[in-house]
């Protein structure tokens, strides 16, 4: 342990007693040594012999570092030991400048045993003595250990004294050469370390070589260099040295790191835990504890702040002013290299999400060169055009295309020379295989930065199934639409849209990826038409408008483009003879061995937008707006809660007819803020899909009821009791585990029992 403070003010070196012994003039000896570890060895081996003691050590100060330090042999290899300056009875002795006699050693305060614990030495006795310059100035310690034959005696320390005085002079001129030596080698290792870490662009591995660099130069446990995110405000790391790799964030003005960030300033503390700027909780996240931290900010040349460098518990101490002068002159070498790499990156980023949005397209996107070469396409373009990028990409476009594509290649070439857009609509295009596709063109040039015509870009639309779909479904359109619309000549009345109350319908097939998969894609086709059949028959029965198949998916309207009193009623009724008729073409199609499907309807009442939306020679009538994407998620949170129908609040309060429905929730659906009351229409169940449904649904709303007044205990008793009676509720088994989970997290004060939807 650390001496603790001498009441006593430093006193000088006293002069040497005289000793019987004639005293041996080293100086001579030294003068003829090398090296600093021939002086070492020389001193410690010449000091043990004339004490007669087991060993010695001689302590250098740097007072760069606060620290002692001095070097021993292990085999071929010379290993530094380095103490604080104040650490143990040769700190004692350096702080005082007094010489130190302990015979006993782990009976005086001073002795830092943890030294013996180490090395397996065991310390009986030692005598200490400073090491003075000529101006008095303590520059080290000679410490003397385990006397052979006695006790150490003032005898002792006279002699060691007199050693200590004829080589301070040599050791003193031998210490500034060397850590002269020392700062010049450790520019040029520093040197060498920028420039070989200033020429990596990967963002991940620089921040990997910086840290590992950074932990190595300050010999610390730990280093981290948080990047700013300007957009989010954020400090992020992609590695952690001692930690793994893995993204770290925070905001930029949290935390010491964020304190530097903002401030600019050094923030160098020994211990992390007082500072009130220090953030515990990511030690108790990481298992990690800090102890020291010495933070400094980045600046790029401009002297705009990008980030920072922390550096967490100094290995021996805590972090030095020569540390904190070492870790700022690195980070202001490194910053040009990170901020270059960050750009690098960000670039990639911006490239990578390019490339994979161009990739997920539908539509095809083809470039060609100025010269009419093809240049890329993405993987829609190949599967609409079946010609692939491997083997093509190069070659010019009358290589590659159909000679009956020939019109085609001539209007990219008209494109190209004149830099005019050019859009051809339900074109014909010929594949690589010979087959025909109706397409839709859309034909632009590419222009470089200077404004230089760089090749065409085409953007392909496969309408061939649209077509396909139109014409089969075209005996589907709404009677009184077509008569409104034929009332209105070209409809342009219509054109610019009316606010109306609708009430909008939604379904959608359950698992049709699977059910698709499993027929093939004719058994699909032929499976869709029977169901839109069903389904669109249902809508018209009830009044409805059909208004647009979305895949598998199908939007309804009730009380568009003519206004009715019952939409809502109609809305409703529809679904429910949806849902009973599907029974029986599923009862069919299981006959036949054929899959059966399943599906979800949404319904909600609200003010929309209806009118034909589209161009002049495109347009389609439809309905838009908030009411539409709340019916929409409705149907989705029909998978969630295992009903068939869910209808909102604002449709069960404009029904007239009475209904069998169950409250379910009060949801905020994504990208809404206010909750919104659910309901699940049970009219079509009988005693076969939905046994002893009136106790299910007693005990469910119980349930609800004391959910919403945080009574989780409670509740979970009403919902497993309906479970109980009906073990395939879905709606009681998802509650149970919402109780169990905000058991463990509860809510926030005021909470009414809403709950926030995080899917579509």
């Amino acid at each position: 342990m650390n001496a603790p403070a001498d009441k006593r003010a430093p006193t000088k070196p006293p002069l040497g007693r005289k000793i019987k012994s004639k005293p041996i003039d080293i100086a001579s000896d030294l003068s003829r040594l090398g090296s600093f570890d021939e002086i070492l060895e020389y001193l410690i081996t010449h000091v043990t012999k004339i004490i007669q003691a087991e060993r010695g050590s001689l302590f250098l100060h740097d007072p760069a570092a606060h620290q002692l330090y001095t070097r021993v042999a292990l085999g071929n290899l010379t290993r530094e030991i380095r103490i604080d300056e104040q650490s143990g009875v040769a700190g004692w002795v350096f702080k005082n400048g007094e010489p130190a006699i302990v015979n006993d050693p782990y009976n005086d305060e001073r002795f830092n045993k943890e030294v013996d614990e180490r090395t397996g030495f065991k310390t009986e006795s030692l005598a200490c003595v400073p090491i003075f310059t000529f101006g008095e100035t303590p520059i080290g310690v000679l410490q003397v250990l385990n006397k052979t034959k006695s006790k150490f005696s003032e005898k002792d320390i006279d002699a060691i004294k007199l050693v200590a005085s004829q080589c301070a002079s040599t050791l003193n001129t031998y210490a500034l050469t060397e850590r002269m030596e020392t700062q010049k080698r450790r520019e040029a290792e520093f040197m060498t370390l920028v420039s070989k870490l200033t020429t990596e662009l990967d963002l991940s591995r620089l921040l990997n070589n910086v840290v590992g660099a950074a932990t190595e130069m300050l010999n610390c446990e730990r280093a981290t260099v948080f990047l700013n995110d300007e957009k989010n405000d954020e400090l992020f790391s992609m590695v952690g040295a001692g930690l793994g790799a893995f993204e770290i964030r925070l905001p930029n003005s949290a935390g010491i790191s964020g304190a530097v960030f903002q401030s600019g300033e050094n923030i160098n503390i020994p211990h992390a835990y007082a500072d009130l700027r220090f953030n515990p909780g990511f030690d108790k996240q990481t298992g990690f504890f800090t102890r020291s931290v010495l933070c400094v900010p980045i600046l790029n040349k401009h002297g705009k702040r990008i980030g920072v460098t922390q550096a967490l518990n100094k290995i021996g101490g805590p972090f030095t002013e020569e540390d904190e002068n070492r870790i700022q002159a690195f980070t202001a070498q490194i910053s040009v290299g990170l901020e270059n790499a960050k750009m690098f990156n960000d670039m990639q980023a911006v490239k990578n999400y390019n490339e994979a949005m161009l990739q997920s397209m539908s539509n095809g996107v083809i470039t060609v060169d100025e010269a009419g070469n093809l240049k890329s396409l993405n993987k829609s373009a190949e599967k609409i055009i079946k010609i692939m990028a491997e083997g093509n990409l190069g070659k010019s476009l009358t290589e590659i295309f159909d000679e009956k594509n020939q019109w085609l290649v001539n209007e990219i070439a008209k494109v190209r020379e004149t830099g005019t857009t050019e859009t051809l609509e339900d074109a014909n295009l010929y594949t690589g295989e010979g087959e025909l596709v109706s397409a839709n063109i859309a034909l632009q040039p590419m222009i470089s930065g200077e404004g230089d015509t760089i090749g065409a870009l085409m953007l392909v639309e496969d309408i061939s199934s649209e077509k396909r779909v139109r014409s089969t479904m075209s005996r589907y359109m709404d009677p009184q639409l077509a008569n409104q619309l034929l009332e209105e000549g070209d409809g342009q009345a219509m054109l610019g849209g009316q606010a109306a109350e609708a009430t909008v319908l939604f379904t959608d097939i359950r698992s049709f990826t699977t059910i698709s998969e499993s027929l093939g894609p004719q058994a699909t086709v032929s499976m869709l038409n029977e169901y839109f059949e069903i389904m669109v028959a249902c809508i018209t029965d009830a009044g409805g408008m059909l208004d647009k198949f979305i895949g598998d998916a199908l939007m309804a309207g009730f009380g568009v483009p003519l206004a009715t009193d019952d939409a809502p009623d109609a809305a409703v009724k529809s679904a429910i003879s949806m849902i009973s008729q599907l029974r029986v073409w599923n009862a069919s199609r299981l006959t036949n061995e054929k899959p059966a499907v399943n599906m979800g309807v949404g319904i909600n009442t609200d003010t929309v937008v209806t009118g034909n939306i589209g161009s002049s020679k495109r347009m389609d009538f439809t309905m838009i707006g908030d009411g539409v994407n709340l019916a929409a998620r409705l149907e989705g949170s029909c998978k969630t809660y295992g009903a068939q129908i869910i209808i909102s609040e604002y449709t069960k309060s404009k029904l007239k007819g009475i209904y069998a429905l169950r409250e379910l929730d009060r949801i905020v659906v994504k990208g809404k803020t206010e909750p919104v009351s659910i309901f699940e229409v049970l009219d079509f169940h009988d005693d076969s899909t939905f046994p002893a449904r009136m106790d299910v649904v007693g005990h469910f709303s119980e349930g609800l009821n004391h959910y919403r007044s945080s009574d989780f205990d409670t509740a979970i008793k009403s919902f497993s009791a309906a479970l109980e009676a009906n073990a395939k509720d879905v709606p009681s088994q998802l509650y149970i585990e919402r109780c169990n989970l905000l058991k463990d997290t509860p809510p926030p004060a005021g909470w009414s029992g809403e709950w926030v939807m995080t899917e579509k």
